[in-house]
């Protein structure tokens, strides 16, 4: 099974710096020259002409909805089903793993933040904190801080502090803040109408309060992340802003291609997910005082978990339903982001490339293409990358003294 080194992310960023990120709402492309382009970008590359294509390419396919009509079948073994939707990587695919028992154990410092978080985003502007209300009140478990709080108070006992800092507690919020504005921005660009369940801000403001909005929130967390005064924390949290908009470039040019490989999705997956979860754990770490080569397992850690929780949530967008997943099922595959599942059946089933090719122009064909997935080893494939993914970031933990954070921190998987 391929794995993902840092010379491949290094690699993959490379090639994603060719391409600037600016559009004109003018222009007018056809996706396969899209496609085609930004393959060969790595070997010239127009600046303005290719992020134009990229972006407008984008726009245009998030015009066409594609949702699937049947509900989800019985789940294979092994993925969990209800409302935290993780996939069990435990030995014993029935025991259950709650998010809240996870937390438990730093319940207190997640109190805390919910109380601040609303507060920081700052009050000045009426609407664009009453969006920001709308998505922090919507349900999210708050994993990130929850990493944040666990890797401070493990990393913590490795120096002998009794209590966590003031920066511990401040990047726990920033990331959050983050994190929530890139929802926001990610939700926009996918014209989705539903978010956890509720609502999205786009779609009670309209996109123009709804791209603000992330703004705003990405600019203040940026404010207080210069005010902790910690250059390489700085340049680390930086660093996860600019991977955002080159995985979403990364996405918006393999639309719908079927030869796009596991490598590239990786690249990709770090770029969105993994990136701020790395990122978050080593800044946990760094604030802690640790020697670096803690904090960079650390960083490991949060990588591989992230990647993890990333081919998890691909595999759930085909076996939960609608109401378990906030958003229509199977709609990654729909507006033609292929993930893991959908690359390991390609693999098997020439049927399913033609069917994504055609980019679901039957009727019905959206649903013959989730199951194919199904029936063509997608889904336990990329259960067994989940868990290739876990595994490794439970390695990473091996430097941290045992205790609850620690076995908070292994169990996350």
């Amino acid at each position: 099974m391929m794995s993902m080194t840092c010379h491949n992310l290094d690699f993959g960023r490379a090639k994603l710096d060719l391409v600037a990120c600016g559009c004109s709402s003018n222009a007018s492309i056809d996706r396969y020259s899209v496609r085609n382009y930004a393959k060969s970008v790595s070997k010239s590359c127009n600046r303005d002409y290719g992020s134009r294509r990229l972006v407008c390419c984008r726009r245009d396919i998030a015009r066409c909805r594609v949702s699937p009509t049947k509900t989800p079948e019985t789940l294979p073994a092994g993925v969990a089903e209800g409302p935290t939707g993780l996939l069990k990587l435990k030995k014993d695919p029935r025991e259950s793993i709650s998010i809240t028992n996870l937390f438990e154990v730093v319940a207190d410092d997640l109190q805390t933040l919910n109380q601040n978080l609303q507060s920081i985003v700052g009050a000045e502007n009426p609407v664009l904190m009453s969006a920001a209300e709308q998505i922090f009140g919507a349900g999210g478990k708050r994993m990130r801080p929850a990493l944040v709080f666990l890797v401070s108070r493990a990393t913590a006992e490795v120096v002998g502090m009794k209590e966590l800092t003031t920066e511990h507690r401040r990047l726990a919020e920033i990331i959050e803040m983050i994190h929530t504005a890139s929802l926001i921005h990610d939700d926009v660009l996918d014209e989705s109408d539903m978010r956890r369940g509720k609502e999205t801000v786009h779609q009670l403001y309209g996109t123009r309060v709804a791209v603000l909005a992330g703004d705003f929130m990405f600019a203040q967390s940026s404010w207080y992340l210069a005010n902790l005064e910690n250059i390489e924390v700085i340049k680390l949290i930086s660093q996860v802003i600019k991977d955002f908009a080159s995985g979403e470039i990364k996405q918006a040019s393999s639309l719908f291609d079927c030869d796009v490989e596991l490598e590239e999705y990786l690249i990709k997956s770090y770029y969105k997910t993994a990136s701020l979860i790395a990122a978050s754990t080593k800044g946990a770490a760094i604030f802690s005082g640790v020697d670096s080569s803690v904090s960079m397992q650390m960083y490991d850690y949060g990588k591989n978990l992230g990647l993890s929780f990333q081919v998890v949530d691909d595999i759930l967008d085909f076996t939960q339903s609608a109401e378990q997943l906030g958003k229509p099922a199977g709609s990654d595959l729909a507006k033609g982001n292929l993930t893991a599942p959908v690359i390991f059946a390609l693999e098997q089933s020439p049927k399913l490339r033609e069917i994504i090719e055609s980019e679901f122009c039957e009727s019905g064909s959206i649903d013959d293409a989730i199951e194919l997935v199904k029936s063509s080893g997608g889904i336990e494939r990329a259960q067994e990358l989940a868990k290739e993914k876990a595994d490794l970031a439970i390695q990473n933990l091996r430097c941290l003294p045992q205790g609850s954070y620690q076995s908070a921190l292994e169990e996350m998987k």
